[in-house]
C-alpha cells in the first residue's frame, strides 16, 4: 500500500504539504495509475467515473507544472457543466493554497460575459469553463491560449451528450502545439474515441471501472394507479425517504407540478430543470447540497454533470423510456461505499419499460415494494438547515472564515450551528441551524464584514 501515499510522488513540497493538511495521503486507483505520467508530462486518456478522485489527479498534474510568476493562461478544463466546472476550479483553488499568487477563474455561461472579460485583463494561470462560454471568450479575442500547455477534458462523454462536439471541435483549433492533454470519461462512445484519436501516440491509457465496485443499491418497484402517481410518491417519501432525497421526473412540466404538491404535502423540495435562470439554479443546488432542502426534483438534462454527495433514495416519478438514463439516476445514490436506495412508480403503461431496465441491468427481476397501509410518522424530517443569501462574494474579497467569524460574533450563534458556506463570484450562500435564523440575520444586516455592509436574507 506505501507505493500508493502521495508522498511517494515527485510532487512540489507545497503540494505534498497541502495534500497532508487536507487529510489526503493514499491516493484512489484512478490517482495512483494516472499521476506518475502526468506528473512526467505525457497525455493520459483515463476512463474513470464520477467520485474517483480524477479531479485532484488533473489539478494536481495543472498546479504541478504551473509557473506562477508567468501570467498567462497555462493550463484550460473544459466541463460539461457550470456547477461542476466551479466545483472543479474551487478543488484548484484548495490544492493550491499553498502557492503563492496562483489565479483560478472559471468561465460558464448563465451570467453576464462583462465581468469575466474583466477578469481575463488581469490574467489567469488556469481557465475551467464550459465550451460555450470559453468559445465565446476565444472568438471575441478575450481568451488568448498562445502559452497554453495542458488541456483537460473532464467527463468528455457527458460533454458531447450534451451537444458540445462543434464547441470542442471549433475550441481544439485555438489549441497550440506541443501541449499536453488529459481526457476523462466515464464510458468510450463512438464521439470520445475520435476526440482521443487526436492524442499523441505514446498516450498512456487508464481504465480503473473495472475495478469499481457497484454501488450497493437497493432496487424496488411500487406499483400504482397511473391516475394516483403524485400520492403514490408522497407516501413512499413519507415512509422511504431519507434526509436527501432525489425524484426524477420525465419533463419540465412535471417536475415543477410535483415538486409544488411536495411542498403542499410539508416538504421541503426545490426543482432543477431547463427552464431555471442560472442564479435561481446555482440557489437551488446550493440548498439541496447543504441540507436546507430535503427533496431534489430533477428533469435529466437538468441533472447533467452534477456530482452531488450523501443521496440517500433516488425515486422515480416516472420510469425513462432508455435503461442507460435509468442507471444514470440511481448512480446518484449509494455512493462512498454507504448502501443506496431506489424506487420506482409503475404504472401498468410502464410494465414494458421496467422489464427493459431488467434486462438492461442483467440482475434479475426487482423487488417489489408495497406502500404500508399504516400512516407514516411524518411527511420527512425536517431539514435542520436554512440557507442564508449574502449580496457579497469572491470579488469582494470575502472568505468563508469572514462570513463565519461575522456570524458567531452573535453570543447564540456558535460555529456548530453554521454549515456550509458556499463563497461564489458575486454573492455568498451560508447554512445555518433553524433555530437561530433570526439572530444570524439580524448579525450579517447590522455589522460590517471586511468594512462592508451586507445585506442577507432567506434564500427561496
Amino acid at each position: 500500500m506505501s507505493e500508493n501515499l502521495f508522498s511517494k510522488l515527485a510532487l512540489k513540497p507545497q503540494l505534498l504539504t497541502r495534500l497532508d493538511a487536507m487529510g489526503f495521503d493514499t491516493m484512489t486507483p484512478v490517482q495512483a495509475a494516472s499521476l506518475p505520467p502526468l506528473i512526467s508530462g505525457k497525455d493520459v486518456i483515463a476512463q474513470a467515473s464520477t467520485g474517483s478522485g480524477k479531479t485532484a489527479a488533473f489539478a494536481l498534474a495543472c498546479l504541478q507544472h504551473l509557473d506562477s510568476s508567468a501570467f498567462h493562461v497555462q493550463s484550460l478544463v473544459l466541463c460539461p457543466t457550470r456547477e461542476l466546472a466551479e466545483q472543479v476550479a474551487q478543488s484548484l483553488r484548495d490544492l493550491a493554497k499553498n502557492l503563492a499568487n496562483t489565479k483560478v477563474l472559471a468561465l460558464c455561461g448563465g451570467v453576464p460575459l462583462g465581468p469575466q472579460i474583466g477578469s481575463l485583463q488581469h490574467s489567469a494561470h488556469i481557465i475551467v469553463g464550459t465550451p460555450g462560454r470559453v468559445l465565446k471568450h476565444l472568438q471575441k479575442g478575450t481568451l488568448h491560449l498562445h502559452g497554453l500547455e495542458i488541456t483537460v477534458f473532464d467527463e468528455a462523454d457527458r460533454m458531447l451528450d450534451m451537444g458540445f462536439a462543434d464547441e470542442i471541435d471549433a475550441i481544439c483549433s485555438y489549441l497550440p502545439q506541443p501541449r499536453q492533454t488529459l481526457l476523462f470519461s466515464a464510458t468510450f462512445p463512438e464521439g470520445v474515441q475520435s476526440l482521443a484519436q487526436g492524442l499523441s501516440d505514446d498516450a498512456v491509457h487508464v481504465d480503473v471501472t473495472t475495478h469499481e465496485a457497484a454501488p450497493p443499491i437497493r432496487q424496488q418497484w411500487c406499483g400504482i394507479d397511473a391516475r394516483e402517481r403524485d400520492q403514490a410518491l408522497v407516501s413512499v417519501l413519507a415512509h422511504f425517504g431519507g434526509e436527501r432525497n432525489m425524484v426524477f421526473c420525465n419533463t419540465k412540466i412535471e417536475c415543477a407540478e410535483v415538486s409544488a404538491r411536495l411542498c403542499r404535502e410539508g416538504m421541503k423540495a426545490v426543482t432543477l430543470h431547463g427552464d431555471l435562470e442560472q442564479k435561481q439554479r446555482t440557489q437551488t443546488l446550493v440548498r439541496f447540497a447543504n441540507g436546507s432542502a430535503n427533496v431534489l426534483v430533477a428533469s435529466d438534462v437538468a441533472a447533467r454533470g452534477l456530482d452531488i454527495d450523501s443521496v440517500d433514495a433516488v425515486f422515480n416519478h416516472t420510469l425513462p423510456a432508455q435503461p442507460e438514463v435509468y442507471v444514470h439516476r440511481i448512480g446518484r445514490t449509494g455512493r462512498g461505499g454507504e448502501t443506496g436506495s431506489a424506487i420506482s412508480l409503475v404504472a401498468d403503461r410502464d410494465m414494458n419499460r421496467l422489464h427493459s431496465i431488467e434486462a438492461f441491468m442483467q440482475q434479475g427481476p426487482m423487488a417489489v415494494l408495497q406502500i404500508p397501509d399504516r400512516a407514516p410518522l411524518g411527511p420527512l424530517p425536517d431539514p435542520l438547515y436554512t440557507t442564508l443569501e449574502i449580496n457579497g462574494g469572491r470579488r469582494h474579497k470575502l472568505r468563508p472564515g469572514d462570513i463565519l467569524g461575522a456570524l458567531t460574533a452573535h453570543a447564540s450563534v456558535t460555529g456548530a450551528l453554521v454549515g456550509k458556506i458556499d463563497l461564489l463570484d458575486q454573492s455568498t450562500f451560508v447554512a445555518v441551524h433553524s433555530s437561530v435564523v433570526v439572530q444570524a440575520l439580524q448579525q450579517l444586516n447590522q455589522y460590517k464584514v471586511k468594512g462592508r455592509s451586507l445585506r442577507a436574507r432567506r434564500a427561496t
